[in-house]
């Protein structure tokens, strides 16, 4: 078959399956198939049609492209401006909610983090202070025990130097009378 025999680009009946619709691409089958067009689809395309032929759009200097679905080249901005928006407004749900969630679960951990922190925390201040009681109280008994035994032995020295006591007698050796 010739290319000017060939039939225009678009949608056929499939050869191998009759049920469904096959892209034809002017020179050949795709791979692409799809179901045949449902009745809400060709009453869709009908009101379509009758749409475009109650307001005859201004043709302009070149042809409008017919895409594969039949539709115009503003038709086919229109609906990819809707599907960017809907997009969008997707894309700002999905990120709302990815925000909550790890607003959640920073939330979850953070009484985590300090329960570990101020559990650590608090037994570090109970040993300063186990440690400076201690302290406190090896220096007061340092100053009681060496306040005891200076006295002890300020009493000691006292006792042998005291002049009221008897001294012993030599046993007469070296004495006149």
């Amino acid at each position: 078959m010739r290319k000017a025999d060939a039939p225009p680009a678009g949608w056929y009946p499939d050869p191998e399956s009759r049920v469904r619709l096959r892209w034809w691409d002017g020179l050949d089958w795709t791979d692409i198939k799809r179901a045949p067009p449902s009745t809400a689809e060709l009453d869709a395309a009908a009101q379509r049609r009758a749409f475009e032929q109650q307001h005859e759009y201004v043709a302009s200097a070149q042809p409008v492209p017919q895409h594969a679905s039949g539709l115009g080249r503003q038709d086919v901005q229109q609906i990819i401006s809707e599907v960017r928006s809907v997009a969008r407004s997707e894309i700002d749900r999905a990120a709302q909610e990815f925000s909550n969630r790890a607003t959640d679960a920073v939330r979850g951990i953070t009484p985590l983090i300090t329960d570990y922190t101020s559990t650590a925390l608090r037994w570090v201040k109970r040993a300063i202070i186990v440690a400076i009681v201690l302290l406190v109280a090896y220096f007061v008994f340092q100053v009681v025990v060496q306040a005891s035994f200076f006295e002890w032995l300020g009493d000691r020295i006292d006792n042998l130097t005291d002049d009221s006591a008897p001294m012993p007698a030599l046993g007469g050796i070296g004495r006149s009378t």
